[in-house]
């Protein structure tokens, strides 16, 4: 289905991309005029005049969308290969081990459906255990439970089942892989866990490094403006769960495949409705906290003071920008409403909370104060990153020096702080690509724990929590 089929009435303006229906001759053409309406791959509402700047930004998304779509198998097919191949040596104790179980006839070959194997992400930081120094009690033990659970949430059904019943000693409600009505396969991940303490947690996955489906959803630059609420990002709409058919109506069909949104509002309705004392949070890494900030918006919407009164907070870490200035003011008021926290954490150069731009050719903005952490690993309440663009050339020395130091600390931290903080050659690896292009190992899941571990304190939690009540 073409987006100019599909049911727009539910906002007042947009802009939608159909990267499926462009040819990269119409494509290039965009550059060279600025009427955008004469191109099929564009559904526009209010004018079709834009600026070149908008126009690359355009041109970008679309090309790199239909990369993705042509890759799709190769780079899923490359990152089962590596997958397999890191839980090949992880089965078998390391290289060394791998040879000599080759001659012995005993390699032990990972299943990845098992609760052993463990996802790119899991193998850059092993680190899976709570912290025992943070318990229930502690005014960090929501931010230390969503950064564990936002990082669980990349692995697959059976590990996380096994962590959370088994290690953790909490209870996994369900783990889901929910349909994406635009892209017309289920590619989006969530788990909902019961930390038998009053406490529900709902954790959505992040953008995998070899998933073109989640990349899809973060460079899709579409955007819809609902009134009284703002613009917001056209991409992460459909991955939490907006309907071609209908928009946000206040009930899914339910001839039609479940979507995230409508999924988990039902399943948590159910659970406060057994415990009235029950709280629940939302969190998630990457994508991941770009839909958590998403879902309570969403209830919002369809006037959902049930859950919204029993939302305790929203824990994201390296969230992406969502929407503009006005959907910022919602949320802000949304959240004085009802009284949830919404805690922002950003970590040193990560170059996804930087985007998208926070400029004039964007309009997406984040809204509030983050909770930032340098790599030192020490936090301030901030009301912006530094570098919120990430593309400014005054910021690229410092991020140069940045990368470098990280790689140096990543063979020295073990001695600093403790063994549990030691990092394995693929880190290490991983940090290299940060000095030549800085912010990216800086998104990994690893720092964000490092970070909540080492450096949040309560002080900087009510900090945050006075400051974004304070907010006009």
């Amino acid at each position: 289905m073409s987006s100019s089929s599909c049911n727009k009435s539910f906002c007042s303006h947009y802009m939608l991309l159909n990267p499926k229906a462009a040819e990269l001759g119409d494509v290039v053409k965009i550059l060279f005029s600025s009427d955008i309406g004469k191109r099929k791959f564009v559904d526009c509402s209010n004018g079709t005049q834009e600026p070149l700047d908008r126009r690359w930004i355009i041109f970008i998304s679309v090309l790199f969308q239909k990369f993705l779509h042509a890759n799709a198998k190769p780079l899923a097919d490359f990152g089962n290969g590596v997958e397999h191949w890191l839980n090949l040596l992880s089965r078998n104790r390391g290289f060394l081990g791998l040879i000599n179980n080759t001659f012995k006839g005993k390699v032990v070959q990972p299943d990845k459906t098992s609760a052993s194997f463990r996802s790119f992400i899991g193998n850059l930081d092993k680190r899976f255990e709570l912290d025992p120094t943070i318990g229930f009690g502690d005014k960090r033990y929501y931010a230390a439970l969503s950064v564990m659970a936002s990082k669980a949430s990349y692995e697959n059904n059976n590990f996380i089942q096994a962590l959370v019943d088994n290690r953790w000693k909490m209870n996994l409600v369900n783990s889901y892989d929910f349909w994406n009505d635009y892209q017309e396969k289920a590619t989006t991940q969530a788990f909902i866990m019961d930390d038998k303490r009053g406490t529900i947690v709902v954790a959505f996955k992040g953008t995998g490094p070899f998933n073109a489906d989640e990349w899809s959803s973060d460079v899709d630059l579409s955007w819809y403006e609902i009134p009284g609420i703002g613009k917001m990002h056209g991409g992460f709409m459909k991955a939490l769960g907006l309907l071609k058919s209908q928009g946000w109506p206040q009930e899914q069909d339910p001839k039609l495949p479940e979507t995230a949104y409508y999924a988990i509002r039902k399943q948590l309705k159910k659970l406060m409705q057994q415990n009235q004392k029950a709280k629940f949070i939302v969190t998630g890494h990457s994508l991941g906290g770009a839909l958590a900030l998403l879902f309570p918006a969403i209830l919002g919407l369809h006037g959902d003071s049930f859950l919204l009164n029993r939302l305790e907070g929203i824990y994201t870490f390296g969230q992406p920008r969502v929407g503009d200035e006005e959907f910022g003011k919602y949320m802000t008021e949304l959240i004085k409403r009802h009284s949830f926290r919404c805690v922002r954490f950003v970590y040193s150069y990560d170059v996804v909370p930087r985007l998208p731009c926070d400029n004039d050719t964007f309009m997406f903005k984040h809204f509030g104060a983050c909770i930032y952490f340098n790599s030192l690993y020490k936090g301030k309440v901030v009301d912006e990153e530094p570098d919120k663009n990430y593309f400014s050339m005054i910021w690229w020395l410092p991020k140069l020096v940045n990368a470098w130091w990280e790689l140096i600390r990543s063979f020295l931290i073990k001695y600093v702080k403790g063994l549990e903080y030691e990092e394995g050659g693929l880190l290490r690896l991983f940090r290299v690509i940060g000095v030549m292009v800085a912010g990216v190992p800086a998104h990994c899941p690893q720092d964000y724990v490092n970070s909540i571990r080492l450096g949040l304190s309560e002080m900087l939690l009510s900090l945050h929590t006075h400051k974004m009540m304070n907010m006009h």
